[in-house]
This record gives C-alpha cells, sequence and structure tokens, in this order.
C-alpha cells in the first residue's frame, strides 16, 4: 500500500447490498458504530432524517454512499483499525434497520500497518455534526 491512505471502513460485498435494500426501503441511511449497551458492539443502521450525529461523533467514512460514525471514545479505542463492515445470518440490532431481515450487520476489523498509520496521521479527523460529509444533507 506504498503512498496511499487506506479507508477508515469498508464494506464487504454482501454489506452493500443489504444497504441497498435498506435504501430501497427506508431512503438514505447512516451507520453508528456501537459501543455497547443493548446491542453490543454491532454497526448500527439508521434513517439518516431520524438519528442526530452528536458534534464529538467522528466520521470513519463511507461505505456504498452512506456515511459511518463511531463516538469519539470508541474512535480512540479503534484508530488503529480498520472496520470492515459485513452481513451474517442472524437478528439485528434491536433499533438497527436490518432487524427483522433475518440478517445482521457485524463490524470485523483488521490492524492497520505503520505504513498505514503514519499516512492516516496525516489526514484530519472529521467531526460529525460540525463537519459532514455532504453538505447539502
Amino acid at each position: 500500500m506504498t503512498g496511499s491512505v487506506p479507508e477508515r471502513v469498508t464494506a464487504t460485498p454482501a454489506a452493500l447490498a443489504l444497504i441497498a435494500k435498506l435504501e430501497a426501503r427506508h431512503g438514505p441511511v447512516l451507520f453508528h458504530q456501537s459501543g455497547g449497551c443493548c446491542d453490543g458492539s454491532s454497526p448500527m443502521c439508521y434513517p439518516k432524517a431520524e438519528f442526530i450525529v452528536g458534534d464529538r461523533d467522528v466520521l470513519l467514512g463511507e461505505i456504498g454512499g452512506v456515511p459511518v460514525y463511531i463516538s469519539e471514545s470508541q474512535f480512540a479505542v479503534w484508530q488503529h483499525t480498520q472496520l470492515i463492515i459485513d452481513v451474517v445470518p442472524g437478528r439485528g440490532g434491536m433499533f438497527s434497520l436490518e432487524n427483522g431481515t433475518e440478517r445482521r450487520f457485524l463490524t470485523r476489523s483488521r490492524a492497520f500497518s505503520g505504513e498505514e498509520t503514519c499516512a492516516l496521521a496525516a489526514r484530519p479527523v472529521r467531526r460529525g455534526a460540525t463537519d459532514k460529509a455532504d453538505p447539502k444533507t
């Protein structure tokens, strides 16, 4: 990966296909990487218009044109790791849009190499409500 900056978040083809189905049904969506509580540490998919992104939430990137956020405290733990959104059989998170599809989103991960970590350090971290991925939204 010489000279390029890696993405902080990616998705498998299966995840992208489920996202497309959810957007067809619910309109624009976003993800927030959960940090625990009721639904464990699952990536949660919400209608974009119904989820308030906090000022301290970190925008990890986009998958299939859909923004993915994580809390600042979770980002501090996971900043050296690429998150890979995947889909597996099972029930989705209680509040996540895939609930009822008999599939659920799952976060896999891999540690960035030293070179990748250095490349990422040069890129500013974007915050949620104060630094939207798409200023028209």
